[in-house]
């Protein structure tokens, strides 16, 4: 028996369209938020879109030169609070918009950062959101070229031709090293994140420039590579625990550094803070639930991530804006996990 291809077949805006007893283009600006439309047409058109099931191709959308009201968003992973709060703060400015997002992890992986980039930039979407990438030079030129909006969060363009929205990591940094110090520590162990990232940078900056202004020298062997995991928080306190004088104190440059650092200092048979002072960064919601509850240097991730989108969406609007930059404050929260170094 032959099937009925009619039966199967996906609806278009043309089927709504005579459905609602509308134009084809009345239909197509009433489905994109176009104001200047009815609010009686508008609701008419809607109940022919769900009775028939109708999806709107937001790439063929685009391609026409309309606006997909969809926004890109790119992210290394989706495994840490860190990550979990700067999208939050996205997803919630993008609802109040009405906007939705369009979510791609890239894993590190430098080809799929470019792979998705550019997806998005062929219609996927209006503009870009880059959370923390591993940046290239390549696809940043390639988006300012097409004139393509997009916001870096957490992260540097070394050429400083993007639009950003980062916080004071150097600042954050300097603070939580000068507590540290200003509570009797001076041999402080830190751990340092990825060094392909700006915020890495500044913040292992922030802390050498603490030790710099309070007289205490810089010890390399003080100094351990993390990569914002874990695993690599652990892996860094270990090399430091290892050293023949171990350190009174670890900064790590992340929360998600200085849980695997507890771990390690827990497993060694020491105590913290009794033994060794641990200080965080970012402050994500997991940190007053540790053992000791973790003092940390707190970043409003919420606020980057609402702060980027409306930058984001102005830029869409107004294409003829320049780029910004927009450095949002951090602040030292102390808890239970550091106190004066023992007396020897």
């Amino acid at each position: 028996m032959q099937k009925d291809n009619k039966k199967f077949r996906t609806p278009t805006i043309i089927d709504v369209a005579r459905e609602s007893g509308v134009s084809y283009s009345t239909v197509s600006r009433a489905l994109t938020g176009y104001e200047f439309v009815k609010p009686s047409t508008r609701e008419k058109v809607l109940r022919a879109a769900e009775k028939l099931g109708y999806v709107p191709n937001q790439q063929a959308r685009s391609l026409a030169g309309g606006r997909s009201n969809l926004i890109g968003v790119l992210v290394p992973n989706l495994g840490n609070g860190y990550i979990g709060g700067i999208i939050r703060g996205v997803d919630e400015q993008l609802a109040e918009s009405n906007h939705n997002l369009i979510l791609y992890t890239t894993h590190r992986h430098r080809g799929k950062e470019s792979s998705y980039v550019a997806t998005i930039m062929n219609g996927a979407a209006d503009g870009l959101l880059l959370i923390v990438p591993l940046t290239s030079t390549t696809y940043l030129d390639t988006l300012r070229k097409q004139n393509f909006p997009y916001v870096l969060i957490d992260q540097s363009d070394t050429e400083e031709k993007s639009s950003i929205v980062r916080a004071t990591n150097w600042q954050g940094a300097y603070d939580a090293t000068r507590y540290l110090i200003e509570l009797g520590h001076t041999r402080i162990g830190f751990i340092t994140g990825l060094m392909e990232l700006t915020s890495a940078i500044e913040r292992l900056d922030g802390y050498r420039a603490a030790l710099t202004d309070h007289n205490i020298p810089i010890q390399d062997e003080l100094i351990a590579e993390g990569d914002f995991w874990e695993r690599g928080g652990y892996n860094a306190a270990i090399r430091l625990l290892d050293l023949p004088q171990i350190p009174t104190a670890i900064f790590a440059a992340n929360d998600l550094s200085a849980f695997g650092a507890m771990e390690a200092i827990r497993q060694r048979g020491l105590s913290i803070p009794q033994d060794i002072s641990i200080v965080g960064f970012d402050d994500i919601p997991q940190a007053p639930y540790t053992y000791p509850k973790l003092t940390t240097v707190h970043q409003p991730l919420d606020q980057m991530g609402r702060t980027a989108v409306k930058m984001l969406l102005e830029y869409i609007e107004k294409p003829e804006l320049g780029t910004q930059q927009i450095t949002v404050p951090t602040q030292l929260v102390v808890r239970e996990s550091c106190q004066p170094p023992r007396q020897v």
